[in-house]
């Protein structure tokens, strides 16, 4: 493969301008019999149990109160699921999983595996195979599964991804793919608004303020954590939403590629509007590199409070951080839990 680069792309929330991917270790818990569907899909917050094999389903696993225990995709077969942890701990959603399992439950739950997980991104080259939305399937040759799942997995929503269970062989189109390195795949994903662990994706946020309406069924009956996002819903009552941020050192009179006369932001720190206001709070933050050009730049991503979405530039210790939608985020549903 070629050497890692960041995006050879002017726009600060530009992807990559070339054909390219990110490789991270992700875990698979296996759940195999007849009831592995029925009992997946109480536990977590995607329709589970109608979904046919061959189906790719993006879920969160979370707790009674719909705060995020994880991400993952579950991956349907004839005889049960793989589910595909993407963020979070694998072995404390195994443990979760494996307390709420009765004798009387036709599953056998396997303990996690390693594995892992390529996102494509950018323009991807001929020859590239890809997958209906929504499924996946087994590549040729042994060489992993193709997953096409219908929400973003930190790329462009849709984007297609690659699943390699240890052991297996990467296919030979992926060596001609630019290999992001962590800071390049972080630019990515904060432009498109994924959240990660710890800082979005944590026990103090629920699905809907991260974008992820996508990744829940609000029609599929009773699961853990029904009812809070039923009522979140119903009543509009989310409370704060993900938000991108970006500062440019310029803007404050401090020339591009120069260091400000104060630090930029940091997570944890906190936001105020114009009038002092209370607004939300850093979660993430990316300083690009010198030679992009658009050094001196500064960027992340914030949770910002129901009163200050309106407002196109938010303060931060001093500095004005210009505010922002992320790609993939999805808009709270409003009233949509009335049926649930």
């Amino acid at each position: 493969m070629s050497s890692p680069q960041a995006f050879p792309n002017p726009d600060p929330w530009g992807g990559p301008a070339r054909p390219a991917c990110w490789s991270s270790p992700v875990s698979l818990i296996r759940l195999e019999g007849p009831d592995s569907k029925r009992f997946l899909h109480g536990q977590s917050s995607q329709a589970i149990e109608t979904a046919a094999p061959g189906a790719c389903l993006a879920t969160c696993l979370i707790t009674p109160t719909a705060r995020l225990r994880g991400l993952a995709l579950a991956l349907m077969d004839g005889q049960g699921l793989d589910l595909v942890v993407l963020e979070g701990e694998a072995a404390a959603i195994h443990q979760a999983l494996d307390r709420v399992l009765f004798p009387a439950d036709r599953v056998r739950l396997d303990p996690p595996q390693p594995a892992t997980l390529v996102r494509l991104a950018g323009p991807l080259p001929p020859g590239v195979i890809s997958g209906p939305s929504g499924q996946w399937q087994p590549l040729p040759e042994g060489a992993g599964l193709l997953l096409q799942p219908e929400v973003s997995l930190g790329g462009t929503a849709g984007s297609p991804a690659l699943l390699l269970r240890a052991g297996e062989a990467a296919p030979a189109w992926l060596a001609d793919l630019i290999p992001l390195d962590p800071a390049a795949w972080d630019h990515w994903r904060l432009g498109q608004g994924f959240p990660a662990a710890p800082g979005e994706l944590n026990d103090g946020c629920n699905p809907f303020e991260l974008g992820l309406a996508g990744w829940v069924s609000l029609n599929k009956g009773c699961y853990v954590g029904q009812e809070t996002l039923a009522k979140l819903a119903t009543y509009d009552g989310v409370k704060q939403q993900l938000r991108r941020w970006i500062w440019r050192a310029d803007e404050t009179g401090t020339p591009p590629g120069r260091p400000p006369d104060r630090d930029p932001p940091s997570p944890g720190t906190g936001l105020v509007t114009a009038a002092g206001e209370r607004a939300g709070v850093i979660t993430s933050v990316l300083s690009l590199p010198a030679p992009e050009p658009a050094g001196g730049v500064v960027l992340g991503l914030a949770l910002v409070r129901r009163s200050a979405l309106a407002e196109s530039h938010l303060l931060s210790g001093g500095l004005a951080l210009e505010i922002s939608t992320p790609a993939a985020f999805e808009a709270p549903p409003v009233g949509a839990g009335k049926g649930a």
